[in-house]
């Protein structure tokens, strides 16, 4: 399934979907799984389902020894060279976000 057209909700549950079978490829229980990734089954069956939040997915990934998938899934963004050029060397820290012209005319006195 390509997943750069989807919705959110269909890639969450492609990516549970995904974690089932490598589990079922890996022969292991929700159960086994659970224990070796420190959650519980619940939280297991929910990720399956596309129900997990990102610590519990790293978590189940690392007890699937998928962790060499991990950069795959969101390799490192380096910052970009106009952005560089722009803060004259320093990294990035936080998002400016657009500036609105209202918000100009308030601050003035």
């Amino acid at each position: 399934m390509a997943l750069e057209n989807s919705s959110p909700h269909a890639v969450t549950l492609e990516l549970g979907e995904r974690l089932r079978q490598a589990r079922l490829n890996a022969d292991m229980t929700q159960a086994e799984v659970a224990e070796r990734a420190g959650v519980s089954r619940k939280v297991v069956v929910n990720a399956e389902k596309g129900h997990v939040q990102l610590e519990s997915l790293v978590a189940i990934m690392l007890a699937l020894d998928l962790a060499g998938q991990l950069d795959g899934f969101l390799p490192r963004q380096e910052v970009s060279p106009v952005q560089l050029l722009k803060l004259q060397g320093r990294k990035r820290l936080r998002a400016s976000g657009a500036r609105s012209e209202t918000s100009k005319e308030k601050n003035e006195w």
